[in-house]
């Protein structure tokens, strides 16, 4: 089930909190017709944010062919194109060809050990 602009809709569950490393970080696409959207969650402890998959220095996914977001000490976002950094709490970027700009993020919750969106 997804909105208008083809996201899940508020309420659907995404996947188990266990699912995702911790530190980690998980990607999930939806199609609508030919839309395609994509987002992902990163997970510290139990604090869980989502983000558009969508770098905002040139719109390509963040993510790397293996579906890896964060970097090896999983303590920033990484975009697998341009190598821009980002804060987790909140897709700030802090280093990188789009430095000042910030993620777009995506609203996750999790109850009772289920990440859904927002």
């Amino acid at each position: 089930m997804t909105d208008e602009i083809g996201r899940p809709a508020p309420g659907t569950p995404l996947c188990r909190l266990e699912e995702i490393a911790d530190p980690g970080a998980k990607g999930f696409d939806y199609r609508e017709g030919d839309r395609l959207w994509s987002g992902f969650v990163v997970r510290n402890g139990e604090c869980v944010r989502g983000y558009l998959d969508q770098c905002p220095h040139a719109g390509s996914p963040l993510g790397d062919m293996i579906g890896r977001y964060l970097t090896r000490a999983g303590d920033l976002i990484i975009c697998s194109a341009h190598g821009a950094l980002f804060r987790i709490e909140d897709g700030a970027c802090i280093a990188g060809p789009c430095a000042g700009d910030r993620l777009q993020p995506w609203p996750v919750t999790v109850e009772g050990g289920m990440v859904t969106a927002g």
